[in-house]
């Protein structure tokens, strides 16, 4: 102990529960399975050693018909509530050049093993001492592969239809020339312990220029029901460094109009001055010690 327990058909933070002591096992495992098959239909749970305040950092691989497979690099995916992903960058602020290949390797030699075809996402969890652990593999593409695509230009969605048809892949490993920045925009409430805000949007101004991308699906006038998931759109910003990446986002986050409901900007204009944040100094934990400042009254 301590351990953590995990619904094998699980996401999102679904079925998931920390454990501390022996005696709070069976309860745990009770609850999370039937949290499981609520959510997932299936209440198979598995237990595995909990790694005590982490990076979670994830490999991005694409495997072929021919059993061969390569690497694109890592994304940082340590900011999350309640195990829900906030916000994602590549480069990690915390790896290194040695690690980058190790967790590469690994993750290249698990798709190759399982002679995996298409893009899929090798997950760890890295601790202080950079010794990383195999977490679980997504087989889609994640929420956040565009900064991925951003730092190596490089096509995901395309190079996948093409593993499809049969075509080989290069084979070759890919390293950020680039740094990029995602921010998840939910239609929830900062202010209100997030709480979901379905409803009519009545004005939209998205933000634009160089090295800024928008990937959404709504617009003025798009009724956000409340039974479906909370992310409305996926702001990134791509520059030289890490540093300017954060200042446009600043900036494209500043430019960003959604009227009508509540959303995440607010937090991510914060989350984008935090001192631990631009110093690259932030773990799974970050969210426990995060305080949201209320807004000012008009």
């Amino acid at each position: 102990y301590p351990v953590m327990l995990k619904a094998s058909a699980g996401g999102g933070g679904k079925g998931m529960r920390a454990v501390w002591k022996p005696e709070d096992l069976q309860n745990a495992w009770e609850s999370a399975r039937t949290e499981s098959k609520a959510a997932f239909g299936n209440d198979d749970m598995y237990m595995e050693k909990l790694i005590e305040e982490p990076r979670h950092i994830e490999i991005q691989v694409v495997g072929d018909s021919t059993g061969r497979a390569c690497h694109l690099s890592e994304r940082d995916c340590s900011i999350q509530r309640r195990h829900q992903k906030l916000t994602e960058e590549v480069p990690s602020p915390f790896m290194t050049a040695a690690l980058r290949k190790k967790m590469g390797e690994a993750a290249v030699k698990a798709a190759e093993y399982i002679k995996y075809e298409g893009a899929g996402t090798v997950e760890f969890l890295v601790d202080k001492h950079r010794n990383f652990y195999f977490m679980e593999m997504n087989t889609r593409i994640q929420v956040e592969h565009p900064i991925t695509e951003q730092v190596i230009d490089f096509d995901l969605i395309r190079e996948q239809i093409l593993v499809a048809a049969g075509v080989p892949i290069s084979g070759k490993n890919y390293t950020p020339n680039l740094h990029s920045i995602e921010c998840r925009i939910n239609a929830e409430d900062p202010f209100n312990d997030f709480r979901p805000s379905p409803g009519r949007i009545t004005t939209l101004h998205a933000p634009g220029g160089h090295g800024v991308r928008l990937d959404t699906h709504v617009y003025a006038g798009y009724v956000i029901p409340p039974n479906y998931d909370s992310m409305i759109a996926k702001l990134i910003t791509t520059a030289q460094t890490r540093e300017e990446a954060i200042n446009k986002m600043k900036r494209a986050l500043d430019e960003f109009v959604i009227e009508g409901i509540k959303t995440t900007i607010p937090f991510h204009r914060q989350l984008m001055e935090h001192p631990d944040y631009l110093a690259g100094n932030y773990t799974t934990k970050f969210m426990e010690d995060f305080v949201i400042k209320q807004p000012e009254e008009d």
